[in-house]
């Protein structure tokens, strides 16, 4: 199965596996799965680092591809068909970066493992 992580489950994934859900921890861990992890959440991670919002963090933001593609996580690029569909998803969600997100897990055809319910309005297949 094939998956995309939102920035809060890579950073639960990293920093603290208690706050997964067992689904979520089972999903990742299953053998066969191809987890993905978006340039948007290494954006989010590093803005977020520099703007001292998460500074346990920084291991991560510093050295965010090796330590991403060392556990076995693909690199999801944005496309400007992901920033298109992103611009168009419908709804008041303002957050870029679960815009971006969400519209990278529908048109790649993937579930987007995320506790945030509010990503539903957008049509994402969301697991947790």
């Amino acid at each position: 199965m094939r998956l995309l992580l939102d920035t809060h489950t890579l950073l639960w994934t990293a920093f603290d596996e208690e706050l997964l859900s067992p689904r979520a921890r089972h999903l990742i861990q299953t053998r066969g799965s191809e987890v993905f992890v978006s340039a948007a959440s290494a954006w989010e991670i590093t803005t977020k680092y520099r703007l001292g919002k998460l500074n346990f963090a920084r291991a991560l933001a510093e050295n965010f591809i090796p330590r991403v593609t060392a556990v076995g996580y693909r690199l999801l690029p944005i496309s400007v068909e992901h920033a298109v569909r992103a611009g168009l998803l419908p709804g008041e969600h303002k957050d870029p970066f679960d815009r971006m997100l969400a519209a990278q897990a529908i048109h790649e055809d993937m579930p987007l493992l995320s506790n945030d319910p509010q990503l539903d309005v957008f049509g994402v297949r969301r697991e947790w």
